[in-house]
């Protein structure tokens, strides 16, 4: 099957690079690249090319492009903004297929700026040339000793080779997090920062990883996504070939809002739609440097456990009543163990706590075999997918670490398919021999709580199965020009959503005799699609309970429209079958400027307005993922039968809803909202009583 993102292929494997705006300076942006090239042994050709040196570095220069020996593989264009036009021009017109852009002075600064970009962007396109940047700080691949970046941070250190890849739209924050890694010893080889992305994107990036047969773990720095079908499309291949992503996904304040829209001149979309895609694929979004490498280092393993339950073996009681607290708050399942196993257990250590948190407490640290057979029986009889063994500075003491260490390796060689951290306190050197031993380390434990129930996310992520195919609806064409609420009911209506029974009534006396075929009591409202929200104007009127009633309602309605909405073009009133002993619902759909059409489900009133408790997902969908979105919203028991409530009729509200994705994802661009607010559901169904539909001519 041919690769979805083959562009940096060539770009990260590259046999020739002409560096132009070359410097002799080593630490000049255009003299890095060289420099580190030559300290790594990169075996490719070099060009340097600077027309007013004979040499660079003690390689020969070039004066011009075009004066190159050969078409290299790739450009590296370290020059000024005004000159990089030309720079790429040239380079197009030689058959170069790619280039990185250092220099800055683009689109993320002004207008101007924005132009010249676009200019590049079109040059390049008109030539087949695909672009990185600008405003980048490169990319490398160290399993080759390719740095084509300016980056200063190989001063202090080079990259660890390893499965690791980095991608970010920030430099220096890119920069950060990949020199963090070195730091950690976490082998990264492949690093990408994609700067402005006229052409080449962060979905490339991280769409190129997750196809590398040289990557097993994504990290990624994202501020704003351009193409939301090219970051669904990477998301998914990422998750079938069960590779980790780990996103710093930043702007989710106002703030940070605006200052990734200025840092990136990219989209920012709405911070819950975000959640809501990235959980779909299984991402884990991080906040901090320190979380992304702690779940990073613990993937690297490439042990996700699909139904993951955690047993922790501790010296210390209080450690672990700790964790304990934070897996729960997690959701990050510690089933007890079997009666058999504690009574084992206590045989064997009277005083020692065997449910889970299993403590062998400090006795175990002089008698070092309760370790071992504490282990075994969590293993073996507990069925532990992930165990955390808690030993704090004991663990890493010299008089201990001997004894300590063979009993570990007993344990993990019982299972070695699962899961296993330990919390200590250990020199470098002790923490590399229980590595070594297939241990992950950590010094804070909490961390490697977060750590374990990440692995068990990827791996439910991983294991689940293409949901069911979206319902059959028919195309429906929504009309340009506004709908009144008994339009919008019609038009949804094919589409297989259930309304409450309703007639448009033009005139007192429609109205009255609609009222009595319904029965008592009714709903009446005004009808007009020029007024959207009704009841801010008194246009609603519920239970109206006789004849004579909804005479003075029609009246009554009219009245306000008239006084509160003159310039509205009035089509009547609507009467509507009052639902009884329901629960509100609201379902909605919002197209979003990136990712299409976003379904909303939550409870009305004020637990929408108040709790924000509303679940999202992205259209089109089936009845699965229908059911996941009600059944994972706070407030969800109210509509299962809380507290001797009858429960609703699930199914005909999940049915309401993926029929409304698939409209919704059939609508076309023009498309901009649904809002079904609110749907009654009751033990018999579920039945929309209000609906407003926007479209944009």
């Amino acid at each position: 099957m041919a690769a979805q993102f083959p562009a940096f292929e060539r770009m990260l494997r590259p046999r020739s690079v002409a560096v132009i705006g070359a410097s002799d300076d080593p630490t000049r942006a255009g003299g890095r690249p060289i420099a580190y090239m030559k300290a790594r042994g990169f075996s490719g050709a070099l060009y340097p090319v600077n027309p007013n040196r004979a040499t660079v570095q003690g390689l020969k220069a070039y004066g011009d492009a075009r004066d190159l020996p050969e078409v290299p593989d790739l450009a590296i264009i370290a020059l000024p903004a005004a000159q990089t036009l030309a720079s790429v021009e040239a380079l197009g017109q030689q058959g170069v297929p790619g280039a990185v852009i250092f220099g800055s002075g683009f689109a993320e600064t002004d207008e101007n700026g924005a132009a010249l970009q676009n200019q590049i962007t079109n040059v390049a396109r008109a030539h087949g040339m695909r672009l990185l940047g600008p405003n980048s700080l490169g990319l490398l691949n160290a399993e080759i000793g390719f740095y084509g970046t300016f980056t200063a941070s190989f001063e202090s250190g080079w990259p660890h080779r390893g499965r690791v890849g980095i991608a970010s739209q920030s430099g220096a924050f890119g920069t950060h997090v990949f020199c963090a890694a070195r730091d950690r010893g976490l082998g990264a080889s492949i690093f990408i920062t994609t700067g402005n992305e006229a052409d080449l994107t962060i979905s490339d990036a991280i769409g190129w990883m997750a196809e590398s047969a040289a990557i097993d773990v994504v990290v990624s720095y994202v501020e704003g996504i351009r193409d939301g079908d090219s970051f669904i499309r990477a998301l998914d291949i990422a998750r079938r070939a069960r590779k980790p992503i780990i996103m710093m996904k930043v702007g989710r304040s106002a703030l940070g809002h605006e200052a990734a829209r200025s840092h990136t001149a990219s989209i920012v979309v709405d911070d819950k739609v975000i959640d809501a895609v990235l959980s779909e694929f299984g991402v884990m979004r991080v906040r901090s440097t320190d979380e992304a490498l702690d779940i990073a280092t613990a993937a690297a393993r490439r042990i996700y456990p699909v139904n993951n339950t955690l047993g922790v073996l501790t010296v210390s009681g209080g450690a672990g009543i700790l964790l304990a607290d934070e897996a729960a708050d997690r959701g990050l399942a510690m089933p007890a163990m079997p009666d058999d196993a504690q009574a084992r257990l206590r045989a064997l250590l009277p005083y020692g706590a065997p449910r889970n948190p299993v403590d062998c407490t400090a006795q175990a640290l002089s008698e070092t075999s309760l370790v071992r057979e504490f282990g075994r029986e969590m293993m073996l009889a507990g069925g532990y997918q992930s165990l955390l063994a808690f030993f704090s500075h004991a663990g890493g003491a010299a008089s201990i670490v001997p004894r300590l260490r063979p009993e570990l390796k007993t344990i993990r060689a019982l299972a070695p398919d699962r899961l296993y951290v330990l919390s200590v306190l250990a020199s470098d050197e002790i923490k590399r021999g229980y590595e070594d031993d297939g241990y992950l380390v950590y010094e804070d434990p909490m961390r490697a709580i977060g750590a374990i129930d990440a692995m068990g996310k990827f791996g439910a992520a991983f294991a689940r199965q293409d949901g069911e195919r979206p319902p059959d609806v028919p195309a429906i064409a929504l009309p340009s020009h506004a709908l009144n609420e008994a339009e919008a009911k019609q038009l949804l209506s094919r589409a297989g959503i259930v309304m409450a029974p309703e007639l448009a009534c033009r005139s007192e006396a429609e109205a009255v005799d609609a009222a009595g075929r319904f029965g008592f009591p009714v709903v009446m409202k005004i009808l007009s699609a020029n007024i959207a929200h009704k009841s801010e104007i008194g246009g609603v009127i519920v239970g109206v309970e006789s004849e004579t009633a909804a005479r003075e309602a029609y009246r009554l309605l009219m009245e306000r429209a008239a006084a509160k909405a003159p310039g509205a073009k009035i089509d009547g009133v609507l009467v509507a079958k009052q639902i009884k002993d329901g629960v509100e619902c609201i379902l909605g759909i919002q197209r979003d400027p990136v990712f299409g059409p976003i379904a909303l489900f939550g409870l009305g009133g004020i637990f929408v307005e108040i709790m924000e408790d509303v679940v999202l997902h992205r259209c089109p969908f089936g009845l699965d993922v229908a059911r996941d979105m009600i059944g994972r919203i706070k407030l969800a028991p109210l509509l299962l039968g809380a507290r001797g409530r009858k429960p609703v009729d699930l199914d005909a509200l999940a049915t309401i809803l993926s029929r409304l994705s698939v409209v919704a994802a059939q609508a076309g661009p023009h498309f901009r909202s649904i809002d079904l607010n609110p749907v009654i559901a009751t033990e018999d169904g579920a039945f929309a009583v209000d609906a407003v539909i926007v479209n944009q001519a």
